[in-house]
């Protein structure tokens, strides 16, 4: 999931924070996650303000009692370095999100796709991965082992609480 709408400016990057409409949509998000069945049993969050908040408003749509496991690589990670933290994922997860930041997230999406998207999944995540953006994908292998080219595209959605 790439964090949700963000205030412009704040003393620093790291510390934007979200703006209404990104709690919003973020729960909105939630809400979608819970109605699709697509609730995460570990989440992986940036450390970044707008990052976590949108986490928190996320679960709270969704009524999920969950913890993330805040990762301060993933503000500034590339999707190398994001792959490397999914396979960090606890082997009993069988459902993990990460909250992080573009074009980490859309880059590691396509990092992942094995070629055989979800057609119209595919064909929205092409146009754009906008705030309050969720890739759904489909992970055969263990997480340690999770190689590139390796997640079907299954799903999108974009929080839009409007």
């Amino acid at each position: 999931m790439r964090h949700a709408k963000a205030e412009p400016v704040a003393a620093s990057d790291h510390a934007r924070r979200l703006a209404l409409r990104g709690i919003r949509d973020a729960a909105e998000a939630g809400r979608w996650a819970r109605a699709e069945g697509l609730l995460p049993d570990h989440a992986f969050v940036s450390t970044a303000a707008r990052a976590h908040e949108t986490w928190t408003a996320f679960r709270e749509g969704a009524g999920l009692d969950l913890e993330p496991e805040l990762e301060a690589g993933l503000y500034s990670a590339g999707p190398d370095a994001a792959l490397a933290v999914l396979r960090s994922a606890p082997g009993h997860a069988s459902t993990v999100m990460i909250v992080g930041h573009n074009p980490t997230m859309a880059h590691l999406v396509h990092l992942l796709d094995d070629g055989s998207a979800e057609p119209a999944a595919f064909a929205e995540i092409s146009t754009g991965f906008p705030t309050s953006a969720i890739a759904v994908l489909e992970v055969a292998s263990e997480w340690a082992q999770l190689e590139v080219a390796a997640a079907r595209i299954a799903g999108f959605h974009v929080g839009r609480a409007d």
